[in-house]
């Protein structure tokens, strides 16, 4: 099946689901993970309509980033934000090539970007990523450390705290996600009074979208039913 079936095939399940839960489609964006995927399949993705886009690796979207020119795919016309975990040392190069980072978890890296954020002249929309995973290899803020953090980055001006995101375990039913998804969105519900531009719930990926989108997901997170298996194994942001 070609990726324009696919992202066809998608959009009709995105759709099913808001009806299922009262939502609007409008609602609830697709965001294509390109993560260990070609630039051509990224290429091939936006020639179906897709504009917004996620990768796990600031050298990963560095690399690929000219090869889109060469495919006649308009830089401004696709969005790019960076879903995987940020070291500090790329903090100044992330702020230069993303659109915005969906995986903030800390002071630290709050304060870096929002530095090179000035530096560029912008304003730069980053999610703050929640770990309600006891899997050591989910990242995120544990949740009762997110309303210092929202305090602290209030007093960084280039930063836009839009919403949060979180990786659930992973599993063949997407039901089991239910109450990471649903804990996300009391959280996000709890935070507003705190930090009003907090809208966006970043959730639901491949195996559980349906399930997140009734939860209240923002944003779904879509690779392998989008670009098939990667090749080599990679963090689970999608």
């Amino acid at each position: 099946m070609s990726i324009a079936a696919k992202v066809g095939r998608i959009h009709e399940q995105i759709s099913r689901a808001c009806r299922n839960c009262g939502r609007s489609e409008s609602e609830v964006a697709l965001m294509a993970v390109s993560k260990m995927h070609p630039a051509e399949s990224i290429a091939e993705a936006w020639a179906a309509g897709l504009r917004l886009f996620g990768e796990n690796r600031v050298q990963e979207w560095q690399q690929k980033q000219p090869l889109l020119s060469d495919l006649n795919v308009p830089a401004d016309q696709l969005r790019m934000h960076l879903i995987g975990p940020l070291q500090s040392n790329k903090t100044a190069r992330a702020a230069e090539l993303f659109d915005a980072i969906d995986s903030l978890d800390s002071l630290r890296i709050a304060a870096r970007l929002n530095q090179a954020a000035l530096d560029l002249g912008k304003k730069l929309p980053v999610l703050i990523e929640v770990k309600l995973s006891p899997e050591e290899t989910k990242h995120g803020i544990a949740p009762d450390e997110l309303p210092a953090l929202l305090d602290q980055i209030a007093d960084l001006p280039a930063l836009i705290p839009s919403g949060l995101m979180t990786v659930p375990p992973w599993a063949e039913e997407g039901e089991t996600a239910r109450p990471c998804f649903r804990a996300l969105r009391r959280l996000r519900d709890a935070s507003l009074a705190r930090c009003a531009t907090l809208n966006q719930l970043s959730m639901g990926m491949s195996n559980d979208f349906a399930v997140a989108i009734e939860e209240g997901s923002t944003c779904v997170r879509i690779g392998t039913a989008l670009f098939g298996r990667r090749q080599y194994p990679a963090d689970a942001h999608d």
